[in-house]
């Protein structure tokens, strides 16, 4: 039995002279950093990528392992698709800290630069989380991406989103199975599946 299967875990107070905050920061790039150098270690950032959790009360981000835990600073995503794989009904992508999982790009948004964003971990403890795709993820989507101009034949008038705003404000839109989905840089993850 971990401490961290005890109730009361995250609600104990840090080691005598010690915090719970600290200049840990994972920057917009994904990098790990401590006391303004950056972290190198490989196998210390592999195991910071598999520690991010929030804390179940503050909903703050927090590294744990199950033994002790710290806050620690997020400055974007605090995870990223580093792959994917297209299959027949879904695709799969893979995050940084070594969990695959299936794609549902509702919840997914395009944000600044026009890098993709998803919402993961859904089913896991702090969760749910985003991740942010790295360019070779969101470059390997290309044999999914579907043109939006046809698109807005199949919305009423006044339904969200138009044509134009598909297509000529970032519109992107992908085809998972027989579904496509519409995701907008402006409407920070509505989608609308057409079936």
């Amino acid at each position: 039995m971990k401490p961290s299967d005890h109730p009361d875990f995250y609600r104990r107070p840090p080691p005598d002279g010690r915090s719970r905050e600290s200049t840990i920061r994972l920057d917009a790039s994904g990098r790990f950093w401590h006391d303004g150098a950056p972290v190198e270690h490989p196998g210390l950032i592999g195991a910071f990528r598999r520690w991010i959790c929030r804390h179940p009360d503050d909903r703050r981000y927090i590294l744990t392992n199950g033994y002790d835990w710290t806050y620690f600073t997020v400055d974007d995503a605090p995870f990223a698709v580093e792959h994917l794989r297209i299959e027949v009904d879904r695709i799969v992508i893979g995050l940084n800290d070594g969990t695959e999982e299936a794609w549902d790009p509702r919840g997914s948004r395009i944000g600044p630069g026009g890098a993709l964003y998803a919402v993961v971990k859904r089913n896991v403890s702090g969760g749910p989380y985003e991740a942010r795709f790295t360019r070779h993820a969101q470059t390997s989507l290309a044999p999914a991406l579907v043109e939006t101009g046809h698109l807005a034949a199949q919305w009423a008038p006044g339904d969200w989103p138009t044509g134009e705003q598909a297509a000529g404000e970032g519109g992107v839109a992908v085809r998972v199975g027989d579904r496509i989905f519409v995701i907008d840089c402006e409407s920070n993850g509505r989608q609308k599946s057409v079936l």
